[in-house]
């Protein structure tokens, strides 16, 4: 997924209504917030008028009674404003933060029912930044960004109307500098979009790199390649830095001009107002009035560019958020059978590439009847781990058929679907969690009994005994408190419990020391017993129980039979490869 952002649009206005529906179920309470920025944007000018009434009424001559009521009610009005404004901040930010709420759960579904090929294609520093970093930008939309900006809108408005009502002239002379204001507010939002546009893609960089490399730790260390990937860091770090210095200089340039911006328009304005004043045009009371006019528009003004650069960065969030879920990499889900599998499989004529371009599986054909076992071999990259990602429907063929019980698995419910495989991989992934929610997944049906008999039936049970906290002791991420061994075995237990008609072993006993294999191996006749099993294996020595054995070659299925027949061919694909393991084993 690229970083890159589009600029052909000045503003996306579509992408904003897109935004703005996602408050749907909140309509009330986004309907109370621009209620109060309408009523709170009203009230504002309301307090300079009441200030320029209690000095030309009130002050100038006098009176003491009429002072303490006019001070009485902008006392009043002071905590209605207070009291508005607090509704306002804490209702947006509500707002806000229930909306991308229900936007990262949305997400994350989303994600979880992506095709493995999302995955391979993009890196999980940048599906993070998108689930977390860019959804929590969105929530600037509705706290900082659109409705403010509107609330600010609406108040400078206000604020000039009653100025050219209250005098034109004297509003006309203290708005001079206001256009060089518009320039400088428009110069400084477009510097200020194009840093952060490339802090957001470094943040996206940093990310990826970041999780990558912390996970791929030991091989960085092991190759002693710390220098060169500190270099790399340091070069993507620089270019997020000098994207924030870019913008740190823009709002240092920014608010020292718009200072001198108000102080020219208050020089103007008092110069130009104490004349009227000396001439009787105009009263004292109008000049502090128009003093606070100026103060209430150039506030506004100042942040609007701040703000509208934060409801661009909120869109530009929202676009990248937006992308992923509308990308229509998902699992199409519209089986219907959801029964549990006698465990029939075949395989007919099925043809399967990654990229839909370069086969890895060519015309493949085999069958497997429930309850028996079909062992597969063949060099690496044959397309043995291809056969299971397909039969479990992470990636779909592109030609052929694959039945389950005399059904296309398309025909199945995805989830009853898998819940009638079980898969026991080479490399094994542990969450952070303890044992006992790393095998059940937090599936409550599961008994803890359940979780000890299957432990006990794969030889685990006494580690694990063993360990601290027993069946409750944290494994840390990708079970790193644990042996290579030990997280295979917990991978057993794992399908064992779950109850699968078909058990899939991808290399399982790979990482096991040869007397913890023994004892798997016994588990695993047992287990296997009555059930459709496949299993992948370079070691010869632990398939000779299969009921049937099938080499592949290049994608292609050169041959299958049961061990026996094979083993009697003394040129067939599987006695060489039989007599070259055995060979070696006896040297």
């Amino acid at each position: 997924m690229s970083d890159n952002i589009p600029k052909a649009k000045v503003f996306d206005w579509d992408l904003l209504k897109r935004v703005i529906a996602l408050a749907r179920p909140y309509r009330s309470t986004l309907a109370m917030v621009v209620i109060l920025s309408v009523i709170t944007a009203a009230l504002g000018p309301l307090r300079p008028y009441l200030i320029q009434q209690a000095i030309d009424k009130y002050v100038l001559i006098g009176d003491y009674n009429g002072l303490s009521r006019i001070t009485a009610l902008l006392f009043g009005l002071l905590l209605l404003e207070s009291f508005l404004q607090y509704n306002f901040n804490y209702s947006a930010g509500w707002l806000g933060q229930t909306v991308i709420k229900d936007l990262r759960v949305r997400v994350f579904e989303h994600i979880l029912r992506f095709k493995l090929r999302y995955f391979d294609t993009t890196p999980i520093g940048t599906s993070t930044t998108r689930a977390i970093n860019d959804v929590e930008t969105i929530n600037d939309i509705f706290s900082e960004g659109m409705i403010n900006i509107a609330a600010d809108v609406l108040t400078i408005v206000m604020v000039v109307s009653i100025m050219f009502y209250s005098d034109w002239r004297l509003a006309l002379v203290s708005l001079i500098p206001f256009p060089v204001l518009i320039y400088a507010t428009y110069r400084f939002k477009e510097n200020v979009k194009s840093s952060f546009q490339i802090v957001r893609t470094q943040v996206a960089r940093l990310n990826a790199f970041l999780q990558e490399h912390i996970t791929g730790m030991s091989i960085v260390q092991l190759f002693a390649a710390q220098k060169q990937e500190y270099q790399k860091f340091v070069e993507i770090n620089e270019v997020h830095t000098e994207a924030h210095i870019k913008s740190i200089w823009a709002y240092s340039v920014f608010f020292p001009v718009v200072e001198i911006i108000i102080a020219s328009s208050w020089g103007l304005l008092v110069w130009w107002g104490a004349g009227f004043v000396i001439h009787e045009k105009s009263s004292l009371g109008m000049l502090v009035a128009f003093l606070m006019y100026l103060n209430m528009l150039f506030r506004p003004m100042r942040m609007l560019a701040d703000k509208f650069n934060t409801l661009q960065m909120g869109l530009v969030a929202s676009e990248r958020v937006f992308g992923i879920l509308d990308r229509n990499e998902i699992i199409e889900n519209t089986g219907t059978i959801a029964r549990t599998a006698k465990g029939d499989i075949a395989f007919k004529n099925v043809w399967f590439a990654y990229d839909q371009e370069n086969f890895v599986l060519r015309d493949v054909s085999f069958s497997i009847k429930a309850g028996t076992t079909l062992a597969i071999v063949g060099a690496t990259g044959a397309g043995k781990s291809s056969i299971i990602n397909i039969l479990n429907r992470f990636y779909e063929i592109q030609k052929g058929q694959i039945l389950l019980d005399d059904a296309e698995i398309h025909d199945y419910e995805l989830d009853a679907l898998r819940a009638n495989i079980g898969l026991v991989l080479q490399d094994v992934f542990l969450f952070s969690g303890s044992i006992y929610e790393n095998i059940t997944l937090r599936n409550h049906s599961i008994s803890r009994q359940k979780v000890i008999e299957a432990a006990k039936m794969v030889g685990a049970h006494d580690f694990i005994m063993q360990l601290p906290n027993n069946y409750d002791y944290p494994v840390m991420e990708r079970g790193a408190m644990l042996s290579l061994g030990q997280r295979q075995l917990i991978s057993f237990i794992r399908a064992l419990v779950f109850d699968p008609r078909i058990l899939i072993l991808d290399e399982a006993t790979s990482s096991i020391d040869t007397e913890t294999e023994w004892m798997v191996q016994q588990a695993i006749e047992r287990l296997i017993k009555n059930r459709t099993s496949i299993v992948i294996a370079h070691r010869l020595s632990t398939i000779q129980n299969a009921h049937q054995i099938m080499v592949l070659d290049k994608g292609k299925v050169v041959e299958i039979g049961t061990p026996e027949q094979l083993l009697a061919n003394p040129n067939g694909h599987y006695r060489k490869l039989y007599d070259t393991q055995f060979i070696r084993t006896a040297v």
